[in-house]
């Protein structure tokens, strides 16, 4: 089991740190199915997307592709309500929680799918902090609640916003580990870490994402990865779904 765990952890974040998504999104209902509890899984998931996403901030802040000032509303706003998000979790139910998921993992697979890049260059440049606060916001309360990053939120309210895709992935690369520590650390506080299994996934995972970001350098087409991410959310969708209804019946 531990060294399948560890196998995951380094796929998963191989693939996903391509699109600068954190990989927590597919590993927590990963884990849920080899019958760790949810409550176990979204700690683990929230420290993956830290580590495993802040070495792909530091490039990405070496080669000036991060817009500071896009970025920092959405990492305080994130960050104050992903200690809110997780929190909340205490007091709702397991199947809310997964149908919650199950919807989360529709939503960014089929932005990922269908989200068509604009044959005109027009990206705005504009910074409406006022929105990218909001967006930072409703990623941070649905990546402590859900134990995610929020990464799948950023990109395609960003993307419908009308910003720059690339700039999108810097910066939700930069966001993604803020939050994400600090829905760990309430966990934490309230008592929900499996450590062995904490080590094994975070080891996984530094190793992938490490892998990943030489990948993306080596200019791997942004669109195909996007395909993959897509179809890897919808294909857990579905599977978390007949899951779902076994379990109400």
């Amino acid at each position: 089991m531990d060294f399948l765990i560890f196998i995951i952890s380094l796929f998963a974040s191989f693939i996903f740190s391509l699109g600068g998504v954190g990989a927590a999104i597919i590993v927590i209902p990963i884990l849920v199915s080899l019958g760790i509890p949810i409550n176990i899984a979204k700690p683990v998931g929230l420290f993956y997307n830290t580590v495993s996403l802040t070495g792909a901030s530091i490039n990405n802040i070496k080669n000036k592709r991060l817009d500071f000032k896009i970025g920092i509303p959405i990492i305080i706003s994130s960050f104050i309500f992903a200690v809110v998000g997780a929190y909340l979790s205490k007091f709702i139910p397991n199947r809310i929680i997964l149908l919650l998921f199950i919807a989360f993992l529709l939503f960014s697979g089929l932005m990922f799918l269908f989200h068509k890049k604009s044959e005109k260059e027009n990206y705005r440049e504009d910074r409406p902090y006022l929105k990218l606060s909001f967006i930072g916001g409703f990623a941070g309360l649905l990546s402590g609640m859900l134990g995610i990053g929020g990464g799948g939120i950023i990109s395609p309210l960003m993307l419908m916003l009308g910003f720059n895709p690339k700039k999108i992935t810097a910066i939700t690369a930069f966001v993604v580990p803020f939050s994400s520590f600090s829905g760990f650390l309430t966990y934490w506080a309230m008592g929900n870490v499996d450590w062995e299994i904490f080590f094994i996934a975070s080891a996984g995972g530094i190793i992938g994402a490490s892998l990943g970001t030489i990948f993306m350098q080596k200019k791997l087409n942004p669109q195909t990865v996007k395909k993959i991410l897509a179809i890897i959310l919808l294909l857990m969708a579905v599977k978390l779904s007949w899951e779902a209804i076994h379990s109400f019946i």
